[in-house]
């Protein structure tokens, strides 16, 4: 049964919040399951060194989690159109999988948040599929055959699912952010059994 990775970076809590509805859209696929991750904060090398693990939420995601899924889905707040540094230096780290070709041909998506509507919501999505392009993954996004992408009026993109936040950061998701990241969920665990029964 494929076994689909969330690894995603969160701030204020938007992030994390669509990430748990990612989850139960990969749960919703019949023998599908699931594993949350985080990635941890920077530090500076001037500063104490941050915990080996966090004090809430989720694990630290490793490679080795990476090398073992069927499916990655990957989730950053956006940071002037791109991906936060913590899942960037985590991503930076994954040379030695891309020399092996550990993620080849394994389905992936990303899912991004941001505090304004024009806050680079789609330049952040397309960074993350970057590096996934380069480990030759299997990209998947959200099809306009989903009524909430057509109807959403905050997040949501072809790319991947995302939430506007507001100034305030209201880490609540509208009821079409939430469908549009439980469909992501389900389509990279639908397609990753595709891909398992096919190996």
């Amino acid at each position: 049964m494929p076994d689909i990775l969330v690894v995603y970076y969160s701030r204020h809590g938007a992030t994390a919040a669509l990430a748990r509805q990612v989850v139960r859209g990969i749960e919703s696929v019949s023998g599908a399951s699931a594993r949350l991750r985080t990635v941890p904060e920077l530090v500076p090398s001037s500063a104490a060194t941050g915990a080996a693990v966090p004090a809430d939420g989720p694990p630290y995601a490793t490679h080795d989690e990476l090398r073992d899924c069927d499916g990655l889905v990957l989730g950053s707040p956006t940071r002037f159109g791109n991906m936060a540094a913590p899942l960037k230096h985590f991503l930076d780290g994954t040379g030695a999988l891309w020399l092996n070709g550990a993620l080849d041909r394994k389905p992936a998506g990303v899912f991004t948040s941001t505090s304004t509507m024009h806050g680079g919501q789609e330049a952040t999505l397309l960074s993350m599929m970057i590096p996934l392009l380069h480990h030759g993954m299997y990209l998947v996004g959200l099809p306009y055959t989903a009524e909430a992408l057509n109807r959403t009026r905050s997040g949501g993109t072809p790319y991947g699912a995302s939430h506007v936040s507001g100034r305030d950061r209201r880490p609540e998701l509208t009821e079409d952010e939430r469908e549009l990241a439980r469909l992501l969920g389900q389509r990279i665990a639908e397609l990753a059994g595709h891909v398992r029964r096919d190996r």
